[in-house]
């Protein structure tokens, strides 16, 4: 029986693939709701990651931000 792949190790992969994540991309393509968690249980495995505030302007004009997180250091999976 094959091992299942955690949201853990799609974030992981995710981040591999594309070189950050945000939310909306963590929901949207991999299903994942709590990014914060995920990240969190990766730094806690020994990986680094920067998080950067990208400011911007959501359908209404209002102004709106999100954190996307860029990893910076791998650790052990």
């Amino acid at each position: 029986m094959a091992k299942k792949i955690t949201q853990r190790d799609r974030v992981l992969q995710y981040i591999m693939e594309h070189g950050h994540i945000t939310s909306y991309k963590a929901y949207k393509d991999i299903g994942c709701t709590q990014l914060a968690t995920r990240i969190s249980e990766l730094k806690d495995r020994g990986f680094s990651f920067r998080k950067e505030r990208v400011k911007t302007v959501n359908m209404y004009g209002d102004p709106t931000h999100y954190n996307m997180y860029i990893l910076v250091k791998t650790g052990e999976a």
